[in-house]
C-alpha cells in the first residue's frame, strides 16, 4: 500500500506544530480566524462529544485539509468519520483496552498488537527457563514448531536482529517480538 504525500508529511512535523483550540471549533469562521485552512494535518481529538467531533471533522473537510486524524468514541462513530473522508480514525479506548487485557493475560507481553480479533504481534521478555538456550533448542524455529509462532526479531539492550538465526542464544533479559494466534503466544509464558 503507498503511502500518499500528505501521510507521508506527518511524520517529520511529528511534535514540531501544535495549535490547541479550546473554545467553540464547530465555527468555520473560528477554524479559518486560526488559519487551519493553511495547515496540512488536523487532530480532532474531541472525546464524549460526538457531534463535535463530526462535525468540526466535517469543516476540516471542507475547508481543504489534506490530512485529518480524528478520535472515535465507539464502532459507530469511526466508520461515520471514515465515511467524511478522515485519513485515520484512531479508537483510543479500545486499543488500549486490548493491549491490557493481553498484558494481563500473558503477563511476560510487555506490548501487543492486534493484526485480526485473534492473530497478533507481541513483544515479550523471554522467560527465565529459555535463559541461556538457542531458539532451536527453545522450539522457536518456525511456525510448525513447538509453539507454533515466528519470531519476528530479537531485541538484546539497544540491538536489534530482525530474523534471528535459530542458532542465536536467548539471554536474561533479552526480548522476543513475536507473531502469531493469540492463544499460541500465550502458551509462552506457561
Amino acid at each position: 500500500m503507498a503511502i500518499d504525500q500528505s501521510e507521508a508529511r506527518v511524520q517529520p512535523l511529528m511534535g514540531q506544530v501544535t495549535y490547541p483550540v479550546a473554545g467553540d471549533a464547530t465555527s468555520e469562521t473560528v477554524l479559518a480566524e486560526l488559519g487551519v485552512d493553511n495547515m496540512d494535518i488536523a487532530v480532532v481529538a474531541i472525546g464524549q462529544d460526538v457531534q463535535a467531533n463530526i462535525m468540526v471533522s466535517v469543516l476540516l473537510k471542507t475547508m481543504g485539509l489534506p490530512y485529518i486524524v480524528a478520535r472515535a468514541h465507539d464502532e459507530l462513530h469511526g466508520a461515520t468519520l471514515e465515511r467524511i473522508g478522515c485519513n485515520k480514525v484512531v479508537h483510543p479506548e479500545a486499543e488500549t483496552g486490548a493491549r491490557l487485557a493481553h498484558n494481563l493475560f500473558n503477563p511476560d507481553a510487555q506490548e501487543y498488537m492486534e493484526l485480526t480479533g485473534s492473530y497478533g504481534i507481541s513483544r515479550i521478555r523471554v522467560p527465565d527457563r529459555f535463559a541461556n538456550m538457542t531458539l532451536r533448542e527453545t522450539g522457536f524455529t518456525g511456525v510448525r514448531d513447538k509453539y507454533g509462532v515466528s519470531v519476528v526479531a530479537l531485541k538484546r539492550g539497544d540491538e536489534i536482529t530482525l530474523s534471528p538465526d535459530p542458532d542465536d542464544e536467548l539471554l536474561p533479559g533479552d526480548i522476543l517480538v513475536v507473531a502469531g494466534r493469540d492463544e499460541l503466544v500465550g502458551r509462552i509464558s506457561t
